[in-house]
């Protein structure tokens, strides 16, 4: 849940100016204006030497310029439409998990591992992909919901009301962090990424130890977490993920200026998607934490 691969593939990219294609041409080909009629030429378009009849000329001055939909490249509108998708999806089978799960408390943690590992895994097989892979996108959203239903039923159980504490929190700092990037409070820059990108993966790796640890029973099952400034390191996890957030916004404010495909547009999904589920865990385990001191 610590690093988000699927917009360190999408930044790549985008350093080079192009997307999967986009950008690059034939030599000698060029595209023909949007509503052109089509003529048989070399290459499928009217050559240079070719020449139009009024009526033809007169139908691509009065066609309307092609848009991005018309393009096949990538809108806002299409992330925001993916992002609420797979959003709904993750919810839908967490609300499901957290009632299988309330009957049978034994089998929560089989799930939530289940989910957390295989989403994590599939995470960093759909960013290594050269094609975006719809169905293992919409798997890996099963399975956060498979985490996130199993991991929030076990948390309310133990500390009621902890829950709902921790989707305002997520809710509040996703919208304080969208407005502090969109008026420039928060800078996402190369350098700033790279450093984020060597923290987040550094945390991934302390919260997998810790994972272990926490099975052996150090820090009451808690781990590290469990010492006496468990709350301050829960703390520096909760600003991670939400400082993820911010590139997140920023890469995909980048992919629709460079004319990413459209189907990038789940890509971008997903990556908002984890991040977000990422920030809800993350407070979900501070308030614990301090609900149980």
């Amino acid at each position: 849940m610590a690093v988000n691969p699927v917009f360190n593939r999408i930044d790549s990219e985008a350093a080079q100016g192009r997307y999967a294609g986009f950008g690059q041409q034939q030599p000698g080909a060029y595209p023909p204006p949007q509503g052109a009629p089509h003529i048989p030429a070399q290459g499928g378009y009217p050559g240079p030497s070719e020449s139009l009849t009024d009526e033809q000329l007169r139908q691509m001055y009065t066609q309307a310029p092609a848009g991005p939909a018309q393009t096949g490249r990538l809108t806002l509108d299409d992330v925001v439409v993916k992002s609420l998708m797979l959003f709904g999806i993750v919810v839908a089978v967490a609300a499901g998990t957290w009632y299988v799960v309330g009957g049978q408390p034994g089998i929560a943690t089989p799930i939530w591992l289940l989910g957390m590992f295989g989403s994590l895994a599939l995470s960093f097989v759909i960013a290594r992909a050269k094609q975006v892979k719809v169905p293992l996108v919409l798997t890996h959203a099963v399975l956060q919901g498979l985490f996130l239903g199993a991991v929030s039923a076990t948390f309310e159980m133990r500390w009621p009301g902890v829950v709902s504490t921790a989707v305002v929190a997520t809710m509040a700092t996703f919208a304080g962090m969208f407005i502090g990037w969109k008026f420039g409070v928060i800078k996402v820059t190369s350098k700033s990424r790279r450093i984020f990108s060597m923290a987040a993966m550094g945390y991934l790796v302390f919260l997998l130890v810790n994972l272990g640890a926490s099975f052996l029973g150090f820090g009451e099952g808690w781990g590290v977490f469990g010492m006496q400034f468990g709350w301050a390191i829960a703390l520096l996890g909760v600003g991670l993920a939400s400082y993820s957030l911010a590139v997140d916004f920023d890469s995909v404010d980048k992919a629709v200026r460079m004319g990413a495909p459209e189907k990038y547009s789940w890509l971008l999904g997903h990556g908002l998607v984890a991040s977000l589920v990422w920030l809800y865990i993350e407070f979900l385990r501070l308030f614990a934490i301090l609900q149980s001191d």
